[in-house]
């Protein structure tokens, strides 16, 4: 990783420059908490299962509260649409998370795009050019008698 400012290789994960002290842009601000890492297929499979066994107990309460407890069919369905929506809602949690992986996945990048943003961010930092660093004074005093030490050597 490279400072975006002075162009110098920092060690990933510092949030300031040690050359130049710029905020690095590739850092991570410590407000940002990082969820754990959960499989795709972990989640689809948890999706699946929600729903038939949801769908089966559903089904079954709705059994139930008809043949044994003999309630009545606006209080069954009452039940009933409030399991579904329960239902739904952790149906909802799973999507969200799914969806939240692959958003963080799009923006961690694969290894391919993150050397070409290294590589950008180098070129950004070198495109600037540096000043000229200033002549010491000796080296500016001696090139000051230069002329006139060759006129007396001339002589």
């Amino acid at each position: 990783m490279y400072c975006s400012s002075c162009g110098v290789v920092v060690t990933p994960g510092l949030s300031y420059c040690n050359y130049c002290g710029e905020k690095l842009s590739g850092a991570k601000s410590d407000s940002i908490i990082k969820s754990p890492e959960v499989r795709p297929g972990t989640l689809v499979g948890a999706m699946v299962f929600t729903f038939v066994f949801g769908l089966g107990a559903i089904t079954i309460l709705m059994g139930m509260m008809k043949a044994v407890l003999r309630l009545e069919v606006g209080l069954i369905l009452a039940f009933t649409l409030l399991s579904f929506l329960i239902m739904l809602s952790l149906e909802g949690v799973f999507i969200r998370l799914l969806f939240r992986r692959k958003r963080g996945a799009e923006e961690a990048g694969d290894p391919v795009l993150l050397k070409e943003q290294a590589t950008r961010a180098l070129d950004a930092a070198q495109g600037r050019v540096l000043p000229e660093p200033m002549p010491s004074v000796t080296e500016h005093t001696t090139r000051a008698f230069d002329p006139i030490y060759r006129e007396q050597h001339k002589k």
